[in-house]
């Protein structure tokens, strides 16, 4: 069946065709071969608003942000040769943390594909290992069908970011525009099945045997939308919970099961639990390797469990003892049946133990001459109630709130992390305030990291973005120098790093700007930024020398982790804290 039928250009096929998939915001930049459709725009003004970025990798990564805090497909547009290169970052931002986007390009007329024509450039062969599939239109009868094809490759299965490479010609020929609502059916792209059920009773009799389990939940919880049938499994088997970076959020922090982030910079008695656990329940996460430290080591004495959309993740680095290829949402309704009540009042002890003994360490109120970073990420946790979008930069920065943001609802955190893609949060925030429109947003972001993506502050502007920029300035690439000063000798070969006056450079944009150095100002800097209307931005000038602990080095295991020096002045933080 078909929905409509009519005469239109390609150009003008391209926006109804987005239209036609509820796209109601797009990110770009215009070039030579993408001229047609930003032509062929004006027609469609009423229905999609179009944000004019200042660099292609930008505008990838507002798609990106936007699909992150919505969980709808992201859009954007560039031109030919560097514009569709530029995107290329973004792409590979996207694949990684399993992100849906679809990136539009212009490509030289067919009639010169080929000729190293100018601004011509292969990016369909160029973005294949950065994409779940690239296509090039060659015929326009195949334009509506192919980014209709492009869509639901990006949102099903396992989410990631598709290039759909348009020559200029067929953005100019007409024919008739047919966009059927048939369902889709793609040779050799295949969705999982329903689950077998002797996986759901071996699952369910591995958990009830289980003393000592730990549930791992990974970015999968939420793009399964698994938040509630996690929690309720943890519950009712009395099961702690450890996170990874992209999965903080997929279950409540303040919840007394969720033990907090795993991983290099994990928590100390989160990868203790780990490698003491006798079964771990791997929900929607790859087991990379800043989760696991070396594989040698890695919980040597559990059982394992991983429920994973994506076949290929399920023992590609970790060694299962039973594989569940399908939906986690899904297996974990069906399984939460056969789950015995249980209260684990032992193993909990035991991981209670560790968490004091680490909070005895915490630098929280340590007294320091300068700010410490940790201090500004739980400033900004209490000055914003815990309840704003977090959009967290690369370094340390991106661990520090990890460790001192308690994120309690989903999609709050949004963060490149398989890619560890530097720049990513000024852009990524800008895309996001397009679906959080009412929610406060926050980017935490390094002296290196703005640096990467600073031109979109003149998008932040012209879109009057509800954004606030944290930018924690300690002089150095923080994470970069921590590890020189660890590993090699504090040889600091390239890692200080000079910063113009930010505070001038906002005010140069007409962005409200302001700097602290003090932790009495936090709080009421904070307070004057969230009165503005539209983007803000607060540089604070922290300690050059922070380290983030724990930390496990490099081809040990998690239980060999560097611990977190016990304050020198006797000063801890033993009780927990609230938001006020």
């Amino acid at each position: 069946m078909n929905q409509t039928q009519k005469i239109l250009t390609g150009a003008e096929i391209i926006w109804e065709s987005l239209v036609q998939e509820g796209v109601e915001v797009v990110f770009g930049y215009p070039g030579g071969t993408i001229l047609p459709t930003y032509d062929a725009l004006n027609q469609y003004r009423d229905k999609v608003h179009h944000v004019l970025v200042r660099h292609e990798q930008g505008a990838t990564h507002m798609a990106d942000g936007y699909a992150r805090s919505s969980g709808k497909v992201g859009v954007a547009i560039g031109t030919s040769g560097p514009g569709a290169t530029n995107m290329i970052t973004g792409m590979a931002t996207a694949i990684l943390d399993s992100s849906p986007i679809v990136c539009i390009t212009g490509q030289v007329p067919s009639n010169v594909i080929g000729s190293d024509a100018f601004q011509e450039v292969d990016i369909t062969g160029a973005a294949i290992p950065v994409t779940k599939h690239s296509y090039l239109v060659t015929d326009i009868k195949d334009l509506a069908s192919t980014i209709r094809e492009a869509f639901f490759v990006a949102r099903t299965g396992r989410p990631g970011p598709v290039l759909v490479d348009i020559p200029k010609d067929i953005q100019n020929e007409s024919t008739e525009f047919v966009y059927s609502t048939d369902p889709i059916n793609l040779p050799g792209y295949h969705l999982p099945k329903e689950t077998n059920e002797s996986h759901l009773q071996e699952f369910a009799d591995m958990v009830n045997a289980a003393e000592k389990p730990v549930i791992l939940a990974g970015h999968g919880v939420l793009l399964s939308r698994a938040c509630k049938e996690v929690m309720d499994i943890a519950e009712k088997a009395s099961i702690p919970i450890a996170t990874t970076l992209l999965g903080i959020g997929g279950v409540p922090e303040s919840h007394p099961l969720v033990l907090g982030m795993m991983g290099m910079h994990g928590e100390s008695w989160v990868n203790h639990a780990i490698q003491d656990a006798d079964l771990l329940i791997a929900c929607g996460m790859r087991f990379d390797d800043r989760v696991t430290g070396t594989l040698k080591t890695y919980s040597p004495n559990s059982k394992k469990i991983h429920i994973d959309i994506d076949a290929s993740e399920i023992n590609k680095n970790v060694l299962v003892d039973l594989a569940v290829h399908a939906d986690l949402g899904t297996v974990l309704r069906k399984v939460y049946p056969r789950i015995e009540l249980s209260k684990k009042v032992d193993w909990l002890q035991t991981i209670n133990s560790w968490h004091k003994d680490s909070q005895s360490r915490d630098i929280i109120n340590v007294k320091s001459e300068r700010l410490i970073g940790a201090q500004v990420i739980r400033e900004i946790w209490k000055g914003t109630n815990g309840k704003a979008l977090i959009v967290s930069d690369v370094g340390q920065h991106q661990m520090l709130e990890a460790q001192y943001y308690q994120h309690d609802e989903p999609r709050t955190l949004l963060t490149s992390g398989g890619l560890g893609t530097m720049g990513f949060s000024l852009p990524a925030a800008i895309g996001a305030s397009f679906h959080e429109k009412d929610r406060e947003i926050w980017v935490i972001v390094g002296d290196g990291s703005i640096q990467m993506m600073l031109m979109e502050l003149a998008t932040a502007m012209q879109e009057n973005a509800n954004i606030n920029i944290a930018i924690i300035n300690n002089g150095y690439l923080g994470m970069v120098r921590q590890w020189q000063e660890l590993f090699y000798d504090a040889r600091y070969a390239e890692t200080p790093i000079s910063s113009p006056d930010y505070v001038k450079l906002a005010e140069a944009y007409s962005i409200s700007a302001y700097r602290v150095n003090t932790l009495e100002n936090i709080i009421p800097t904070m307070k004057k930024a969230q009165n503005e209307k539209g983007p803000s931005l607060i540089e604070f000038i922290v300690e050059e020398h922070g380290m983030v602990f724990p930390m496990v080095p490099a081809g040990v295991g998690l239980h060999e982790m560097i611990q977190r020096p016990y304050p020198e002045n006797g000063q801890t933080n033993t009780q927990e804290e609230t938001v006020s």
